[in-house]
């Protein structure tokens, strides 16, 4: 237990470190883009609209809007790093190297069964990750002595065994070994440097050859933008396993909105009616605040056992995913009303329901959409797991498909898609609460 316990603490030390120097990256670069871009307009205004009539802004949210020209950048700066760290051929240069592809070769030196010793050549020739038309090697003949030449074909950024004792005469004897490679001595669990790769002698006595994979990442785990790319034109040409991209874009939208509009229609009345009413408020505050911490995740095997595996089941769970996040946010908007406003209100003469509708509801909009900008982010991220519910269609469906079978770019392109679509739904909340609640922040 202690062990594991300190193995976790390791690892949580190094994803620490680990995002601190990401975070450090992407800092210094925007640290050094903001410096640029304020020498360029040090002699233009910055100050536009209703923040310029104010003579104090440190602290007012209101006075913070967004920088698009640091919005562009950050995109940017994310697609060059994205670039550099998969050794990308749309750089105009290579800023690390890449894995080596090409022909090398070693030589090794043997101890047969006599005391004798001998040397034999390997030709080594790397090819591409799943290039299956490169030439093949062929074994030379010429050897004179027990150690016979021999050639290994290798995919980039793998490893190939060399049994030289099967190879050489005499090599399954007890006494034959390996013991020099490129003149450099060598033993079990030893590696010496060969010209482009690296050669391990293992416990069994064979020679692994590994390549230089150089420090840029594999294709399998981030593939490099064009890549991607590529792979988009083909999905919006011919689908994924007989569902066409953006078919599979719109049943998971579907979802998502059907779900989301659930939550709202029943958490923000329940929510209000928690927020003005105290048997309201003490009835459900104990299934809330139970529910709240509750990962969607968690209610699959229950939403499969009680409604199936249909649509049912998988708008069921985007609908609870939404639900306690909509009740909490209305309640929060109905006590974050400034009681000064319903005092006056009701100093005028309102009966409740101008009450309701001319004052806790305006007030309460803030909360509200900032909730549903919450829950419309958790609706997506908990539709790739309703999906794995028996789905045929569905961007979540087809993201976990194509994890199963390796295919990156397709995760990625998934991946991108949800991210642009919940962006666009998020700027059309943002419009409709400037254009609602026109007086957030203003007073």
């Amino acid at each position: 237990m202690a062990q594991e316990l300190m193995d976790v603490l390791a690892t949580t030390f190094w994803m620490i470190l680990g995002i601190v120097l990401i975070f450090a990256i992407v800092l210094i670069v925007s640290g050094v883009v903001y410096f640029v871009w304020n020498f360029i307009n040090s002699k233009k205004d910055q100050m536009r609209g209703y923040a310029s009539l104010k003579t104090v802004t440190f602290g007012d949210e209101s006075s913070v809007t967004a920088n698009r020209v640091a919005s562009v950048a950050g995109v940017v700066t994310v697609f060059v790093i994205w670039m550099i760290a998969t050794g990308s051929s749309l750089l105009p240069f290579q800023v690390l190297p890449t894995p080596f592809i090409g022909d090398t070769q070693f030589q090794y030196t043997a101890t047969n069964a006599a005391g004798e010793t001998d040397t034999a050549s390997v030709k080594v020739r790397v090819n591409r990750f799943g290039d299956t038309t490169a030439e093949q090697l062929v074994a030379p003949e010429t050897s004179d002595g027990f150690a016979k030449d021999d050639v290994v074909m290798v995919q980039e950024r793998r490893a190939k065994l060399l049994r030289a004792h099967n190879n050489d005469e005499g090599g399954k004897e007890d006494s034959y070994r390996v013991t020099e490679i490129n003149g450099q001595p060598i033993d079990l669990e030893q590696t010496v440097d060969i010209e482009n790769a690296t050669v391990l002698m293992t416990k069994a006595g064979s020679l692994q050859i590994r390549p230089y994979a150089g420090p840029t990442m594999e294709s399998l785990y981030l593939p490099p933008p064009e890549r991607v790319w590529i792979r988009f034109l083909e999905l919006n040409a011919e689908g994924y396993q007989g569902v066409g991209l953006w078919e599979n874009v719109m049943w998971s939208l579907i979802r998502v909105v059907l779900g989301f509009f659930l939550g709202c229609l029943f958490g923000i009345p329940l929510g209000f009616a928690m927020g003005l009413n105290s048997w309201m408020r003490g009835w459900f505050d104990p299934i809330v605040e139970f529910m709240r911490p509750v990962p969607p995740l968690a209610l699959i095997p229950l939403v499969i056992i009680w409604f199936g595996i249909g649509e049912q089941g998988k708008i069921s769970l985007l609908f609870l995913a939404a639900l306690w996040i909509m009740i909490i946010g209305a309640r929060a908007g109905v006590s974050g009303v400034n009681i000064s406003k319903v005092h006056a209100a009701y100093s005028l003469g309102a009966t409740k329901t101008q009450l309701l509708t001319k004052v806790i509801l305006p007030n309460s909009l803030p909360e509200i959409f900032t909730a549903a900008r919450v829950a419309m982010g958790v609706c997506w991220g908990t539709v790739v797991a309703a999906e794995l519910v028996a789905a045929e269609k569905g961007a979540g469906k087809m993201i976990i498909a194509a994890s199963k079978f390796q295919l990156t770019e397709i995760v990625i392109i998934g991946i991108i898609i949800i991210g642009v679509i919940g962006f666009g739904i998020d700027v059309l909340m943002r419009m409709a609460e400037n254009k609602l609640v026109p007086w957030k922040g203003k007073a």
